[in-house]
């Protein structure tokens, strides 16, 4: 067992090493990463589309790489907004790392490009725990999905540099609880950013562009609390569909918080509102306090020692 715990932390500060130096590499370049992060059907690509869209009519070099077990349908919608667009398919694997993402930047990101848009495999719990080398970590959800989701996937929420809310337009009609969502959200990552939008109806979009453009000019983004905590091991779904979960915390502390399986890669490479947010607060936010509750330990997933390549 202690061996097996050894494997598994040598793997994770493997992945925080490699995602230094890509992000290193990647500052020389003047370049800098987005790592969106949510739910499947969250609405994470029609968002996405839209604001590379904005970004093309802006005149701003960008890029985006989303990742998916299979098929190229997210490539092929984000390519309709003509800017470089790039498949990962991970055959199994249920988030990305950083040795991946720089496997398939080298040689295809395009000189001069300013933002890279990483849409990360379609859940909260794998790819929470792995820094990709980004400066800007998004975590997306929709208001059909319950306000308590922070609070189900504090990882995911907790190391979030910023929080958009999509699908507003239907919030109306899901019930969606604002307030008591805000609360959860402050509960897990005080002091975060958070946006509404909608990509049907156009409100908030832009704003998710502006905030990495702002990064990538110099800005600090929001740092979580969470980010200085000490991590736990909690079960994540290997390449083969085998969940580990040992049950057991183990101390595995970074600063920056942030597989191994074989990926193709398809290029797709084109050339051809109502703002309401709630920004880096004092806490007060719809006149409550913030919630005392401490963020809880990052968890980070128990791997197969098979997963060591």
């Amino acid at each position: 067992m202690c061996r097996t715990h050894e494997l598994r932390l040598a793997l994770l500060a493997r992945n925080d090493g490699s995602a230094t130096e890509l992000r290193e590499e990647l500052a020389a370049r003047g370049t800098v990463v987005v790592n969106l992060l949510s739910s499947p059907g969250s609405g994470k690509t029609a968002l996405l589309e839209a604001e590379l869209t904005r970004a093309r009519e802006r005149g701003l070099a960008v890029a985006a790489l989303t990742a998916d077990l299979a098929t190229e349908n997210d490539a092929t919608r984000l390519a309709r907004s003509g800017v470089p667009v790039k498949q990962v398919l991970t055959d199994g694997l249920c988030h990305l790392e950083a040795s991946m993402l720089r496997g398939q930047l080298d040689g295809w990101l395009p000189d001069g490009t300013r933002l890279v848009f990483v849409e990360n495999v379609g859940n909260l719990v794998c790819p929470a725990s792995y820094d990709l080398g980004e400066r800007l970590r998004v975590a997306l959800m929709s208001v059909t999905e319950g306000e308590d989701k922070p609070l189900k996937y504090p990882t995911a929420f907790g190391l979030a540099n910023l929080v958009v809310v999509t699908k507003a337009d239907l919030a109306a009609a899901a019930e969606f609880d604002e307030a008591a969502f805000l609360l959860n959200v402050r509960r897990v990552n005080p002091g975060v950013e958070v946006l509404f939008t909608s990509a049907r109806k156009g409100q908030g979009v832009g704003e998710l562009l502006d905030r990495a453009v702002a990064v990538a000019e110099g800005a600090e983004p929001h740092r979580p609390v969470m980010a200085d905590e000490p991590v736990q091991h909690t079960g994540c779904t290997d390449a083969h569909g085998d969940e580990h979960d040992d049950g057991q915390g183990h101390g595995h502390s970074r600063d920056h918080g942030h597989g191994h399986g074989h990926s193709h890669d398809h290029t797709h490479d084109r050339g051809d509102g109502h703002r309401h947010s709630h920004g880096r607060t004092n806490g007060r936010e719809h006149g409550q306090e913030t919630d005392p509750v401490a963020a809880p330990s990052r968890p980070r997933p128990n791997l197969a020692v098979g997963e060591l390549s």
